[in-house]
């Protein structure tokens, strides 16, 4: 079993799922991605340590110490997916570790302006669509990354 847990961040409004917009983001919360993550990462013998946040420089702060205590990021950048740099640079950062990019909506066929993404660049995979069950798909993804990096 990794000694290292999985780092799932979730920024900004992210704290509002199952209350803001369902029509697009569901009615799941945000108590219900942390159980989903946390029992797929069980699955393959990881933890995770979720942690969520509306501010920039605190999604970053947490990114940096990832570096040194964690053995992946799956991070929904919400909205600094399409305005981020700093946020990308931080991720691009993370030598080594394993980086999954998580969106609950299908971004593609949303706004012209969120069809870019600065994260997406430095990422190991992306994964859009699917609900809250990407959040599942990205867990799963970094754990093999990590066990195939040994």
């Amino acid at each position: 079993m990794p000694n290292k847990p999985v780092l799932v961040l979730n920024g900004p409004n992210l704290n509002l799922l199952g209350q803001r917009q369902p029509e697009i983001y569901g009615s799941d919360t945000l108590a219900d991605v942390e159980k989903l993550v946390a029992d797929t990462a069980a699955r393959h013998g990881f933890t995770v340590d979720c942690r969520q946040s509306n501010h920039e420089g605190q999604l970053i702060d947490w990114i940096h110490e990832a570096r040194l205590s964690h053995c992946a990021v799956v991070i929904n950048p919400g909205g600094y997916t399409h305005t981020s740099v700093a946020l990308r640079d931080a991720l691009a950062a993370c030598d080594g570790l394993a980086v999954l990019e998580i969106h609950i909506s299908n971004v593609h066929k949303r706004e012209e302006f969120r069809h870019h993404s600065y994260v997406s660049g430095v990422a190991d995979g992306v994964i859009a669509g699917c609900g809250i069950q990407g959040y599942a798909f990205a867990v799963d993804r970094a754990c093999t990354l990590v066990k195939d990096r040994g």
